[in-house]
Formats: C-alpha cells, sequence, structure tokens
C-alpha cells in the first residue's frame, strides 16, 4: 500500500507541469497587453504597459515566458483581480472557505445518503423504497438547479421569511469583522464553535441549509443511480450467491461483500462530485447571492479580469488532481489487487 501511495505522489509534480503549461499555454492567444494585467496591481500601473511587458518579457519566446510566469507562480504571486480589489491569492483566500464549508455541509448528505439508498433500492427491486428511489433520481437528475433554488427560496424565505440567502445576517457580518470574533479557519461555522459564539453558528447554518439542501438533492440522483445500477451487477455474481448458501446473514453478505465490490464507480463518481462543489457550483451560489469561489470566478470572467480567472483555473486544476489522486488512494483500500498495477 505503501508503495502504491509513493507511486501516486511521485506523479503529483509532474501532472501539476503539464496543467501549468496547458493553462499558461492558452495565454498565449491573448495580447501582451492583456497578458501583462496579470502582473498589474494599481491600475495607475496601466500607463506604464510597455515597461510591465518588458521586464516580464511577455514578447519573448514561449519558453522564457513560462519560465517568468513560473517562478512567480512558485513565489505565490498571480497578479491583481480587478473583480475582487485585492491580489488574486488574497481573493482565494477569501471565497474559498465558504464554498469549502458549502461543499462539506451538502456533500456528506449526498454520499450517506446516496450510497444506501442506491444499495437499498437495489436489494428491494421493484419494491416501493425502489420506486421511491427511482422516483427523487428522476426529479433529481432533470430538475434544473436554479429552478430548484428560487422554489425554495420562494417558499421558505419568501412566504415563511425563514431560511435567507447569502452567507450570514448583517448582524453577523458587523460582529466577525470586530476584534470580538477571531477567525481561525474561515470557516464561519467551525470559528463560531471555537469562539463559543451559538447565535452566529445558528446564522450561517440557516443561511446554508437552502444552497446545500438544493446540491444535495440535484446531486444526489445521480450517484444513487450509479450505486444502485453497481449494486445489481454484483449481487447477481456468483461469490455473492455462495455467500449467502454458506449461510451468512444477508446484512453481512450485502454490505461486507456486495457493497465493497459495487464502490468502484462510486468513488469515481464521489470525487468528481466533490471536485466540482469545491471549484464553485456557480449557479446555485448565483441564485442565493452565496459568495464563494464559484460566483468569484465567474464574476472575473465576465469582467475579463485575466488574473482571476488565471487564479480560478489553477486552483479548479489543483482541486481536480488531488481529487484524483485521492480517488485512487480510495480504489487501493477498496480493492488490493489495484495496489499491484
Amino acid at each position: 500500500m505503501l508503495a502504491f501511495i509513493l507511486r501516486r505522489f511521485a506523479l503529483l509534480p509532474f501532472v501539476g507541469l503539464g496543467v501549468t503549461i496547458l493553462l499558461f499555454g492558452l495565454l498565449q492567444f491573448l495580447t501582451p497587453e492583456m497578458r501583462a494585467s496579470l502582473y498589474v496591481k494599481d491600475p495607475r500601473q496601466l500607463s506604464a504597459m510597455e515597461e510591465v511587458i518588458r521586464r516580464y518579457h511577455l514578447r519573448d519566446p514561449f519558453p522564457v515566458q513560462y519560465g517568468v510566469w513560473l517562478k512567480q507562480l512558485l513565489k505565490g504571486d498571480l497578479g491583481y483581480s480587478e473583480t475582487a480589489k485585492m491580489p488574486v491569492e488574497k481573493a482565494v483566500k477569501a471565497f474559498f472557505p465558504a464554498t469549502l464549508e458549502l461543499a462539506v455541509f451538502s456533500f456528506l448528505p449526498i454520499l450517506f445518503l446516496g450510497v444506501w439508498l442506491g444499495t437499498q433500492a437495489a436489494v428491494k427491486k421493484d419494491k416501493w423504497l425502489d420506486h421511491l428511489s427511482r422516483f427523487l433520481a428522476i426529479t433529481g437528475y432533470s430538475l434544473p438547479s436554479f429552478v430548484l433554488g428560487l422554489l425554495l427560496l420562494m417558499i421558505f424565505y419568501g412566504q415563511l421569511k425563514l431560511l435567507p440567502p447569502g452567507r450570514f445576517s448583517l448582524e453577523t457580518d458587523l460582529l466577525i469583522h470586530t476584534d470580538k470574533f477571531q477567525q481561525y479557519t474561515g470557516l464561519l461555522l467551525v470559528d463560531s464553535l471555537l469562539n463559543r459564539n451559538l447565535s452566529v453558528f445558528w446564522d450561517i447554518l440557516k443561511h446554508l441549509i437552502l444552497p446545500a439542501f438544493t446540491l444535495c438533492y440535484i446531486n444526489v440522483a445521480l450517484l444513487v443511480r450509479i450505486t444502485r445500477s453497481s449494486m445489481l451487477e454484483e449481487i447477481n455474481k456468483d461469490y455473492v450467491r455462495t455467500a449467502r448458501a454458506k449461510g451468512l446473514e444477508e446484512s453481512v453478505v450485502i454490505n461486507k461483500h456486495a457493497r465493497k465490490n459495487a464502490l468502484i464507480p462510486v468513488i469515481t463518481l464521489s470525487s468528481l462530485l466533490f471536485v466540482g462543489i469545491l471549484g464553485g457550483v456557480v449557479i446555485t451560489e448565483t441564485v442565493f447571492n452565496y459568495p464563494g469561489i464559484g460566483r468569484w470566478g465567474v464574476t472575473a470572467a465576465s469582467q475579463l479580469d485575466v488574473p482571476g480567472v488565471m487564479g480560478f483555473a489553477l486552483l479548479y486544476a489543483c482541486l481536480f488532481v488531488l481529487g484524483n489522486l485521492g480517488a485512487d488512494l480510495l480504489y487501493a483500500y477498496v480493492d488490493p489487487r489495484i495496489r499491484l498495477k
């Protein structure tokens, strides 16, 4: 297992290098003047654009430009984002914790409900629970997230005045930016507990419920379908019949043998879902006015904020690589035969 993990980690630098070459290569479709905005932290520097172009070798051959850009990247200098009004690295630190909080809060129900309901639907095929899972899967898979989000807002905020949009209320916003509230992680649910402030915790939780439910309902549908089909394939195999013939309890046959072997496609889909949520679920964050990394990325793209777009793309690429690494490690844990490949 250790050798397998080390092999996967040894590939990371090469994958990362390939990603940066690809992303920087896409920048070559822009003019040197537009690429110079990567390094402009003060709009007044635009008058000295030629100096910026010369300093960062933006008219030089590709290898020279890439070397200069990579050196800046390794120093943590990703440029200045006009849309966020701050350096890109600070913008990522400001927006990413909100998306991470939403991702964790929505992904755990997606994972547990998707695997459990998909397993039960396969075991109880054509029973009422199977029909219920199909109904949830069809409606969740076909219902646009912005439609569901607007319906939830209309009911729970517009009519009932219970669950507001955004990330926090005005009172919480004022409090967390004072000396009375210490931000340790940027994850406000965690920080509110560390500050022993339950009012802030409840306020953050209220704002998370609707966007998290939207993401959960939309995404759990696909996970239920994949789990169900994978489980149906496994429980009809010979080793499951043999386990039953030996007199093993049905719960042991299903949970220890069949479901474990059915988890490979589930792991693949789950890692992609989690990375997708971490990369920023743009529509959901926009509908609920949630200040996450996805909404910032779209704003940067719509306003031609090149540094912001590059920062967002690099972050998403890193998350995707790490998500695939995590999936590989889970594959090896679930199926030891994979470690030998």
